[in-house]
C-alpha cells in the first residue's frame, strides 16, 4: 500500500474550504494521494470552513497556512508536491497570476489545473455579456501556456447544484410544479455534473498521460439534456404536465440587458448553455480535448434523473 501511495503524485489543492475544493480534497485522499491544502488564516475563524478543515485533517489532509499573496511560503509548499489544483472562486481567478510564477520558481510541478471547472472559456460566445467572466479564465490559460507549465484544463459545464434545483428557472429555489419557462426552442442541450463527480474525474487525470496538456471535457450522456427533455423527466416524476412558456432568444437578451450585474448572470449562463449551445456545439477532439466519461468509464456519476429524485 505504501509503495502504491509513493508512486502517486503528491497534490496541493488551493481552495479546499470551497464546495468543489472540498470534494477535490476528499477525492484525492480517497485515491491515496498525499494531499496538501493551502488555507488562509481567516478560514480558521469561520465555523463552516473550520468544520470542513477538521474533517479533511482527520481524513489525512496536510494543512498549509498561507495564501496566493505570500509567494515565499507558496514556493516552499510547492516544492513538496508534483501537482497543483486550484479551485478558487471566480472572483479570485486573476489571483492565479501570482501562482503561475511561483510554480515556475518551484521547478518541480508536473501538472497544473487552473481554476476553471465550468464552460470552456475559449469556446463561449457571450463575451459581450459576461463582464469578462470567461476572458479572465482564458487569460490564465495563455499565461500558463506561455510559461510552458504542463497543464490539464477541466471543463465540466454546469454543477448540478447550480440551476438544476430550480429546473433552470432564474430566481426560483425549488423546481416548479405548475408552469415553467423554456428558453429558445428548448432543444439545445446543456450539461450538468455533480461536484463530487467532477472531483472524481479530475483526480483520475492527475497521473494519466492521455490528459497532459489537454482539455478534459465532461459530457456524461445521462447528463446532457435539452430543457424540453429535462421538463419531460420532471413531469414523469411528479405525474403532472407543466404549462410551458417559451422565451425567445431576443426576449432573454432583453431581460439580461435590463437586469443589473451580477443579478443577470444566471440568465447569461442559461443563454450560453441552453440557447447558444456553448457546451455541446463543438467537436472535442479538434479542441485539443478528451471526454472524461469515455476515458474513465468505471466512474459512476450521478445522472440528472437521479439528482431530480432528491428534489421530490
Amino acid at each position: 500500500m505504501n509503495s502504491m501511495a509513493e508512486s502517486k503524485s503528491k497534490i496541493l489543492i488551493i481552495g479546499v474550504t470551497g464546495n468543489l475544493g472540498f470534494e477535490l480534497a476528499k477525492a484525492s485522499l480517497n485515491a491515496s494521494h498525499r494531499t496538501l491544502g493551502l488555507v488562509r488564516e481567516s478560514a480558521f475563524s469561520d465555523s463552516n470552513k473550520l468544520q470542513k478543515l477538521q474533517f479533511l485533517s482527520n481524513a489525512g489532509l496536510d494543512i498549509c497556512k498561507g495564501s496566493l499573496q505570500d509567494e515565499e511560503s507558496l514556493v516552499k509548499y510547492l516544492k513538496h508536491v508534483d501537482v497543483v489544483i486550484c479551485a478558487v472562486s471566480a472572483k479570485q481567478v486573476l489571483d492565479q497570476k501570482l501562482l503561475v510564477p511561483a510554480i515556475k520558481r518551484a521547478g518541480c510541478i508536473k501538472r497544473f489545473f487552473p481554476s476553471e471547472f465550468g464552460l470552456d472559456p475559449d469556446k463561449t460566445r457571450i463575451s459581450h455579456l459576461d463582464h469578462d467572466f470567461y476572458l479572465r479564465k482564458s487569460e490564465i490559460r495563455r499565461l500558463v501556456e506561455a510559461e510552458g507549465i504542463p497543464y490539464t484544463y477541466i471543463c465540466c459545464n454546469f454543477y448540478t447544484s447550480y440551476l438544476l434545483p430550480s429546473l433552470v428557472q432564474p430566481g426560483l429555489q425549488a423546481p416548479p410544479r405548475d408552469k415553467v419557462c423554456i428558453f429558445g426552442d428548448g432543444n439545445v442541450k446543456g450539461v450538468f455534473v455533480k461536484e463530487s463527480d467532477v472531483a472524481a474525474f479530475t483526480i483520475s487525470t492527475v497521473d494519466d498521460p492521455r490528459t497532459l496538456n489537454k482539455v478534459l471535457y465532461l459530457r456524461p450522456p445521462g447528463n446532457t439534456l435539452s430543457m424540453n427533455e429535462l421538463i419531460d423527466i420532471w413531469e414523469k416524476k411528479i405525474g403532472k404536465s407543466l404549462e410551458r412558456n417559451y422565451i425567445s432568444e431576443e426576449e432573454l437578451l432583453k431581460r439580461i440587458h435590463e437586469t443589473p450585474f451580477p443579478d443577470n448572470m444566471q440568465m447569461v449562463f442559461i443563454y450560453s448553455g441552453f440557447v447558444k449551445g456553448d457546451q455541446t456545439y463543438f467537436d472535442i477532439e479538434s479542441s485539443n480535448g478528451v471526454e472524461g466519461t469515455q476515458l474513465y468509464p468505471y466512474i459512476k456519476y450521478t445522472t440528472i434523473s437521479e439528482y431530480l429524485d432528491t428534489l421530490l
